[in-house]
């Protein structure tokens, strides 16, 4: 069994004694650390850190924690956040017709390897029911159209609330959120698609690939904004392509990346190893 654990992530102008005073701090109060990363960007003089540590055996409440934590952050300007592991994170799935995303996801929950719980499906073609009721998830179909969109955004925004949705992830959901939906949860939607943008951008994207004799295909997982795929990049992969490949080979080979790439992007924010900063994650994996 793994020890219960909290996840202190911080951001502030870099300074002299910031790392010093962390991990003072969590040694004067009996935590003991597990995990321990940080980065300074010369660019813009920002420094980010990452302590993982026991949450067992502190002399500190969760409530106790912020108050004494307080000073240290005021002395450094920190913004920061702190996420402890046993407060499973609830995360909503949406998805359209292409289940492949969906599939792995759940299956990667089930045996244990994404520390997720999965109460809410939500698609916008006929209901996923049959398939998910059986493992205990409610699914809803919220069907788009241009009359409609409004109406069913504020649906999918009740639907978030009551479920306590931490985070979604759209598992080829082939629907524009409008900032309606993005913006009241900034960096908490986490979307994959193919790495063709732009040369590539509109439908049959592996078919004009194909015909371009391209012999990269990616994948890219990113966090959602108001400007489409633009939104900062959590994960990435590619695989090679060669003459002999068939536009049913990229296919295959782009959906296995979607898969991987999209997982991994959503295990790196269920353990809190990612930080946003001007529209650039800093990942600690």
């Amino acid at each position: 069994m793994k020890p219960a654990t909290a996840r202190l992530l911080i951001w502030c102008p870099d300074s002299t004694g910031i790392i010093a005073a962390a991990t003072g701090f969590l040694a004067e109060h009996h935590a003991n650390i597990l995990e321990a990363d940080q980065h300074s960007d010369p660019a813009d003089g920002a420094f980010c850190m990452r302590l993982e540590f026991e949450s067992e055996g502190m002399d500190l409440s969760r409530e106790e924690f912020v108050e004494a934590w307080k000073p240290v952050a005021q002395r450094f300007a920190m913004d920061w956040r702190i996420a402890y592991s046993t407060d499973r994170k609830r995360m909503a799935i949406m998805v359209s017709k292409q289940d492949h995303c969906l599939q792995d996801l759940l299956y990667r929950q089930r045996c244990g390897e994404l520390s997720v719980d999965v109460p809410l499906v939500v698609s916008n073609h006929p209901d996923w029911s049959d398939y998910l009721e059986p493992q205990g998830i409610t699914s809803f179909t919220l069907p788009i159209t241009k009359s409609n969109k409004d109406k069913q955004e504020q649906r999918l925004l009740q639907l978030l609330e009551e479920y306590r949705i931490d985070f979604v992830v759209l598992a080829r959901y082939m629907q524009i959120l409008t900032s309606t939906v993005v913006d009241r949860l900034p960096s908490r939607i986490i979307n994959i698609h193919h790495s063709f943008l732009p040369a590539f951008a509109g439908g049959r994207p592996y078919h004009q690939a194909h015909k371009r004799g391209v012999k990269v295909v990616g994948a890219t997982a990113h966090y959602v904004t108001t400007d489409l795929d633009a939104g900062p990049i959590i994960a990435q992969d590619t695989v090679r392509i060669n003459h002999r490949d068939t536009v049913d080979d990229l296919v295959r080979k782009g959906r296995d990346l979607e898969r991987t790439v999209l997982a991994s992007a959503v295990r790196l924010h269920v353990e809190d190893k990612i930080l946003v900063h001007q529209n650039r994650t800093i990942v600690f994996d």
